[in-house]
């Protein structure tokens, strides 16, 4: 699984701002340059082995060159925000040439006996310049604690312009009737913040969505709100209400607005045949160019510098995504999940691997039985990695790397 693609011409050296081989990233960590691999225009693929404080890792490294007009990068989903497929079937519907696993997901409720874990990622993502959803509440995540500073806002995405940065993306909308406008909590979001209306448009797919009214703003695992309300809006027109989040898929031109505490209580004001407008879009934070891919992750490196606070004792199978050449270059990394090389990097050491290689801003990307690096073969897509678990892991969604002649 880790031999090179048939076809592709094996390079000497390793991409622009890679550490050289035999030489140590910035850093406690060292990486040796094993081969480098032209996988097709603009895209280089990377096989390094790292020293970390727990032993011998091996990392697969894709480097994208997005001055290149033949390559680009997209969102890998399955079609729905609430649903889940292996970055391979992601690849291979999708026809991208290769691509890695994206953001923390909700995997499990084991908190919440008897609600159904959605699968829905916690930050949030745009495909192809839409929005799909916006981000959960900080204490809803999944995944290791965030660093000083830091929300599940926080993204890495690529612009109009084809370049790439972080980004922190926050949810402008709002619920409008003839007597009232409500601000909009949440879109397509397996957690609502407490007392807030959350939308769920045919985007999220056919999940239930009870798991938006569980938890708190400030603890996952806090019980399920017993004050909800749900309305249901078809052309601009309340057509049905319920006591409770329900199921199952949402036709196109139809949104299902969700409440919560204050927000239930508003919405039961609504009547059958009310006139409603909803509005929502994800606004930039930092820079006024539209992103055209958007997921979210960890961040671990801002301007070259390692976040203050990583975790130095934790070490894990792990994916990174980063930004180099003042976002030119995209780095997206896995580790092999085989078991002599399973006991993983720490993040702090994450951090350094990916300073090394050149990037100056990175996040973390769901790690684990998650990690997965796909590219295109003869004989069709495949993992360049091992997965940890022996098997590709369904997951939400990934980013995909497109090329063409």
């Amino acid at each position: 699984m880790c031999g090179l693609l048939a076809g592709a011409a094996l390079t000497g050296a390793a991409p622009a701002g890679a550490a050289p081989v035999g030489a140590a990233p910035a850093g406690s960590v060292e990486a040796e340059t094993k081969r480098t691999t032209a996988l097709a225009p603009g895209l280089e693929y990377q096989l390094l082995d790292v020293l970390g404080v727990k032993g011998p890792v091996r990392a697969h490294v894709l480097s994208v060159d997005l001055t290149d007009p033949r390559v680009h990068l997209g969102l890998l989903y399955p079609g729905a925000v609430a649903a889940r497929a292996t970055v391979s079937e992601f690849a291979t519907a999708e026809g991208a040439t290769a691509g890695v696993n994206g953001d923390f997901f909700n995997i499990t409720e084991a908190q919440h006996p008897g609600v159904e874990a959605t699968g829905a990622s916690v930050g949030p993502a745009i495909a192809g310049g839409r929005a799909l959803k916006a981000a959960v509440p900080n204490g809803q995540r999944f995944g290791p604690a965030l660093p000083p500073g830091t929300t599940t806002e926080d993204v890495i995405g690529v612009g109009r312009d084809r370049r790439a940065r972080v980004e922190r993306l926050s949810l402008d909308g709002s619920v409008t009737t003839p007597e009232a406008e409500l601000p909009l909590g949440g879109l397509n979001q397996y957690a609502l913040p407490v007392g807030s209306v959350g939308a769920f448009t045919d985007d999220w797919g056919s999940a239930s969505r009870v798991r938006a009214t569980c938890g708190t703003d400030t603890e996952r695992a806090a019980p399920c709100s017993t004050d909800t309300y749900e309305v249901t809006v078809r052309h601009g027109r309340v057509v049905s209400t319920a006591d409770a989040p329900g199921s199952g898929q949402i036709l196109r031109g139809t949104t299902v607005l969700v409440g919560r505490e204050a927000g239930a209580q508003e919405l039961r004001k609504f009547h059958i045949g009310e006139p409603v407008r909803i509005t929502h879009r994800l606004r930039n934070t930092t820079s006024p160019i539209p992103l055209q891919l958007a997921v979210g992750g960890y961040p671990v490196l801002h301007d070259g510098q390692p976040l203050p606070g990583l975790d130095t004792r934790t070490a894990a199978v792990r994916t990174a995504a980063g930004i180099a050449d003042d976002g030119r270059r995209v780095l997206l990394l896995a580790l092999d999940g085989s078991p002599e090389y399973r006991t993983g990097l720490t993040v702090a050491e994450i951090a350094q691997v990916m300073l090394g290689l050149g990037a100056e801003h990175a996040l973390n990307l769901d790690g684990g039985g998650s990690t997965t690096l796909v590219a295109r073969t003869p004989d069709g897509v495949t993992p360049l990695n091992h997965p940890s678990t022996g098997s590709e892991r369904p997951v939400p969604n990934g980013i995909g790397v497109f090329t063409g002649p």
